[in-house]
């Protein structure tokens, strides 16, 4: 888990909260505010998921190539 994906889970969880005291207490500003919150937890979180991806991608391809360069400098093997 990203740092993003952390920062973005707990701004949608306060967000949430906000939210829902703003419709505990008829407080519409709260409400809006709260939902705002909840948005830009919501895509920090998606941003933190997209950067995992991408690293996990950058990282299986780099494996794939230096185990293509290792079997590269293998002698073959011959067979009778």
């Amino acid at each position: 888990m990203t740092n993003d994906e952390l920062k973005g889970k707990m701004k949608d969880m306060e967000g949430r909260a906000e939210r829902q005291a703003g419709e505990w207490t008829g407080d519409a500003k709260k409400q809006a505010e709260g939902a705002k919150h909840q948005a830009e937890g919501k895509a920090q979180n998606f941003a933190g998921k997209a950067k995992q991806a991408g690293q996990d991608i950058k990282h299986d391809v780099s494996r794939d190539l230096e185990e293509d360069d290792a079997a590269k400098q293998r002698p073959e093997r011959k067979t009778a």
